[in-house]
C-alpha cells in the first residue's frame, strides 16, 4: 500500500544520497551509524510487507483476518514514519529542505497513522483479537 511505498521511496532515498555524500574523504554509506539506519529501515519495511501479504492470503482464503489487516496497517505506517524519519537523519540538514524528497516523505508518513485508523486503534483491534483468543 501506501505506507510501504512511503517506507520504500525513504530508503531510496536515504541510500542513494548515502553513496554520493562525501565526508572525511569516503562516502557516508561506509559510516557504521549510517549503515545501521539503512539497515533498520529495510527490515521494517520488509517486515510490515510480510505482514501484508499475510493478511492478503488469509483474506484470499476466506480466513477471518481483522487482526492481521490491523496488524498489517500498523506495521506499515509506522515503517513509513520511522523509515522517512530516518532518512531526513540520513540526508542532515538537506532532508529538511522541501526541494528534497525527504521533507515530502516523512508529511505523508505521517498521515497514515492517521486516516484508515489511527495507530491507537489499530491497537485496540488486535488486543481485542488477542484477548478473544485467549478467553476461547
Amino acid at each position: 500500500g501506501q505506507a510501504l511505498g512511503i517506507a520504500s521511496a525513504s530508503i531510496d532515498c536515504a541510500a542513494n544520497y548515502a553513496l554520493e555524500r562525501q565526508a572525511f574523504g569516503k562516502p557516508i554509506a561506509s559510516l557504521q551509524s549510517i549503515q545501521n539506519k539503512i539497515s533498520a529501515m529495510s527490515v521494517a519495511r520488509d517486515s510490515s510487507r510480510l505482514l501484508n501479504w499475510r493478511a492478503a492470503m488469509m483474506k484470499d482464503a476466506g480466513e477471518k483476518y481483522t487482526k492481521e489487516a490491523a496488524m498489517a496497517k500498523l506495521a506499515a505506517s509506522e515503517a513509513a514514519t520511522m523509515c522517512s524519519h530516518q532518512a531526513i537523519q540520513v540526508l542532515g540538514g538537506m532532508g529538511y529542505v522541501s526541494d528534497m524528497p525527504a521533507e515530502r516523505h516523512y508529511r505523508d508518513a505521517r498521515i497514515t497513522e492517521i486516516y484508515e485508523g489511527t495507530s491507537e486503534i489499530q491497537h485496540l483491534v488486535i488486543a481485542g483479537d488477542v484477548f478473544k483468543e485467549y478467553k476461547g
